[in-house]
């Protein structure tokens, strides 16, 4: 354990702010990864991309009542920020981070937005050259939906399904594969990466194993599935982690597998937050992709450059056949891998048509609000843009009033105006105090609000 944060210093931690260094965006990443002491040769922080991802939170309004939910007590009563605001943001994670960077579309609920909107929102994205993703527990994420926001540019969705959501009717983490199902059935098919999000608590952890063996019965639509360790941030209902902790849940992976994954063959941001494996699926059977750290580690270092394009194989495989035109010894290490594979499965490669899947495991660990380690604060790879700039969703976790109990500057009709989120009017002055007054609680714990100002 590092420096832990204390109450004054979360309080006095400000946004990142864009320096005017020359350096590209690319390069300042390396530099913070080298003073957190995580650079190494399985960093992709620096070397690969500028940041893991960025959520752009365009509502705050969400339609399940989670136990373990990291929105604040404030918002269902605020009003989802205006269009102009979030169009501004995104210019501010271009600016931070440069073209490719992957934005997370999320809130609450994204979906609760307006359709034109959401759409309009990942046109802009698509726009400054950067990937959207749609963050939703998939509740209004509808075939229609989903189809019109990739022609807008969506590259992936990314559906949270699990106990915390208390979704009535399913009475156990595996029986709400019902759900994860129907929404691999309405992405079938589409130009998108599909992800699945779960978090894990007491509650379901022993049962982490057999959602794993859904996911990997699933591998021909579902490509990443990301396990999130419940942290506790002074709100919800439910916060206990007890004995979860991430080795846990990679061990849980790994029986859900069969597969003797590895975790540390690559990582983005700080080793404590984030953990990743990668496994090649025959006929359901799982093999570690990432079982040879070094020949990985060589492959993440000539191939820093490409751009990934997730939704598209075609355009994938193009990139593929020029790396590989350019590194030839590469190619005959890939090639070795693959052939002692297929021969090793050769029964159940025939038995899947030659067919090859793969799944990506990913396990975040948030940390508590009372213990947030300044190194990892430091290294995140998983920012939040506020109103002022990118800060680290841990920090931005502890005090996110701070950010939405504020007015923001929009120009209407060639006058600068100031939205108030609690109200939802425009103003001619910048509101002195937003603040929205907590009366009761509901019978599932959520805080029932007023609006004060």
């Amino acid at each position: 354990m590092g420096t832990i944060l204390t109450g004054a210093q979360i309080k006095a931690w400000k946004p990142d702010q864009l320096p005017d260094d020359g350096l590209t965006p690319l390069v300042r990443a390396r530099h913070r990864m080298e003073a957190a002491k995580q650079w190494t040769p399985w960093q992709l922080i620096g070397r690969r991309m500028t940041i893991g991802c960025v959520a752009l939170e365009i509502t705050q309004r969400c339609n399940l009542d989670c136990s373990y939910c990291y929105l604040s007590e404030s918002s269902e009563a605020l009003k989802d920020i205006p269009i102009e605001e979030v169009f501004r943001r995104i210019d501010m994670i271009h600016a931070h981070y440069g073209p490719n960077t992957d934005v997370q579309v999320t809130g609450g609920d994204p979906t609760l937005r307006a359709r034109d909107e959401l759409v309009a929102i990942v046109a802009y994205i698509k726009q400054k050259g950067m990937r959207s993703s749609l963050f939703t527990n998939g509740i209004r994420a509808t075939r229609e939906m989903l189809e019109q926001l990739c022609a807008a540019g969506l590259e992936d969705v990314a559906f949270h399904v699990d106990m915390t959501q208390q979704r009535r009717g399913y009475a156990s983490e595996l029986a709400l594969n019902v759900v994860r199902e129907e929404y691999i059935e309405r992405a079938r098919g589409l130009p998108l990466s599909v992800i699945f999000n779960t978090t894990v608590f007491p509650g379901n952890f022993d049962q982490i194993p057999g959602v794993v063996k859904f996911f990997v019965r699933h591998a021909d639509v579902v490509r990443f599935a990301s396990f999130q360790v419940g942290a506790d941030i002074g709100r919800g209902t439910g916060r206990a982690r007890a004995t979860v902790n991430p080795a846990g849940v990679m061990q849980a992976i790994r029986e859900g597998t069969g597969a003797e994954l590895r975790f540390d063959t690559a990582s983005a941001g700080h080793a404590k937050c984030n953990s990743y494996a990668y496994g090649l699926v025959v006929n359901g059977k799982v093999h570690d992709f990432f079982n040879d750290p070094g020949f990985v580690r060589e492959v993440i270092a000539t191939s820093a450059h490409l751009t990934v394009n997730r939704a598209s194989r075609s355009a994938l495989w193009k990139m593929v056949a020029r790396y590989f035109l350019g590194h030839p010894a590469i190619f005959w290490g890939v090639a070795r891998r693959f052939a002692a594979l297929a021969w090793y499965e050769r029964r159940n490669l025939l038995a899947a048509r030659c067919k090859v899947g793969k799944v990506s495991f990913f396990v975040h660990s948030f940390m508590d609000a009372s213990t947030l380690d300044k190194e990892r604060c430091e290294s995140c790879s998983f920012m939040v843009m506020t109103p002022e700039g990118p800060l680290s969703m841990c920090v931005h976790n502890a005090k996110r009033d701070d950010y939405l109990l504020v007015a923001a500057e929009v120009k209407r009709k060639n006058k600068l105006m100031y939205f108030n989120p609690a109200t939802g009017q425009f103003e001619d002055r910048m509101p002195s105090k937003i603040a929205v007054t907590l009366t009761r609680k509901n019978a599932r714990g959520r805080a029932q609000t007023s609006v004060a100002n």
